[in-house]
């Protein structure tokens, strides 16, 4: 790569939850394994290689999976195994480079344009970063090396599991072009409907399409959908990329209808949300409440306050009071979840409430 360009990798662990069990545990290894509980109301949090075969994949309810593959083994989550697994795969990339964007536990961008160690260029990199991990935790990684985010994530997909793909520069629009716009990371599903709709099929088909259409249709992001289509993506890796949100939700053993229930099952909720705001020291103006009814038909509903949110009984109240406002219910509900978002430090807030008139 020339060195007026950025030098991107995307790493991302294979089926990061299912493959540690397997490691852990070696009656597990070549057997169909979803992490997760095996009873109604279980939800497939990660699968293995030979689980994905049978067409099992993670936020499955347990039962679809089981009759997807009966073989299949269910084993509980370890997060804190996860978390600590995780920290030592970051280590390895702070050798490289203090650049280091975590998507989650097992995936992550590196920014090595100018790295801490001498290496020929981001693909040998790329290669030690993976032998290391392979070394040093026994799991395996697949890698995507290029020159902006999106190209890299791309092909990190490209070449699953325990690959490595480059996209060097002046291919990238050739790449996309052939892709379908469902593979598009920053496409979801529901935009990817839309642009179906529209004759938009693959990147060749988006980046046919005029910017002014794209942004009729899709508002701020026709932008992005523009540049991503010729294969540019000026985003920076940003190591001190601020939280968005921080929330909690539950599944319940048996769907709740009662509204005495459903507040408590909302207090407990804000309540642990609110004691995540206190460890991070974080504060938020906006409240949003996800209701999942017995039918899998599911609502949010949010607010926002000038001010942040000072302690947990504005949050308990704030998300009482979306609940309410869902009332009557269609069906008995499933899942509840509370979140906070439009983060700010707590001490920040203390300043903005600080300059609040007193009665």
């Amino acid at each position: 790569m020339t060195s007026s360009l950025r030098r991107i990798i995307h790493i991302d662990m294979d089926a990061f939850y299912a493959s540690v069990e397997q490691r852990d545990n070696p009656a597990l290894r070549g057997l169909p394994v979803a992490v997760g509980r095996n009873q109604e109301r279980g939800v497939v949090a990660a699968a293995s290689y030979e689980a994905r075969k049978f067409g099992v994949r993670s936020a499955m309810p347990s039962l679809l999976a089981s009759r997807r593959c009966p073989n299949l083994v269910f084993t509980p989550p370890r997060f804190e195994v996860y978390r600590a697994v995780s920290a030592q795969i970051h280590a390895i990339f702070t050798r490289f480079t203090p650049l280091v964007q975590p998507l989650s536990l097992d995936e992550a961008y590196l920014d090595v344009t100018h790295p801490l160690l001498d290496r020929p260029s981001a693909t040998a990199i790329a290669q030690e970063i993976r032998a290391l991990i392979a070394r040093q935790t026994g799991l395996t990684a697949s890698a995507g090396v290029s020159y902006n985010k999106f190209l890299a994530k791309l092909a990190s997909d490209y070449r699953k599991p325990d690959g490595l793909f480059v996209i060097p520069p002046g291919k990238g629009e050739a790449f996309v072009a052939t892709l379908s716009v469902k593979a598009f990371h920053g496409v979801g599903p529901a935009t990817a409907r839309r642009m179906n709709a529209l004759g938009i099929q693959t990147g060749a088909d988006l980046r046919a399409c005029p910017l002014d259409v794209l942004q009729q249709h899709f508002g701020k992001a026709a932008a992005f959908y523009y540049g991503i289509a010729r294969g540019e993506d000026n985003r920076p890796v940003d190591p001190d990329r601020p939280r968005k949100s921080l929330g909690k939700e539950t599944t319940f053993d048996h769907d709740l209808h009662a509204p005495a229930d459903l507040a408590d099952a909302v207090r407990d909720l804000a309540a642990k949300v609110w004691a995540g705001c206190e460890k991070r020291g974080l504060s938020g103006r906006t409240v949003t409440l996800k209701l999942r009814h017995a039918d899998f038909n599911q609502v949010t509903r949010s607010s926002s306050v000038m001010q942040p949110l000072r302690n947990g009984p504005e949050l308990e109240q704030a998300s009482l009071q979306l609940l309410r406002g869902l009332y009557p219910l269609r069906a008995p509900v499933r899942l509840l979840g509370v979140t906070v978002s439009a983060l700010c430090t707590a001490h920040s807030a203390a300043e903005q409430l600080s300059l609040l008139p007193l009665a």
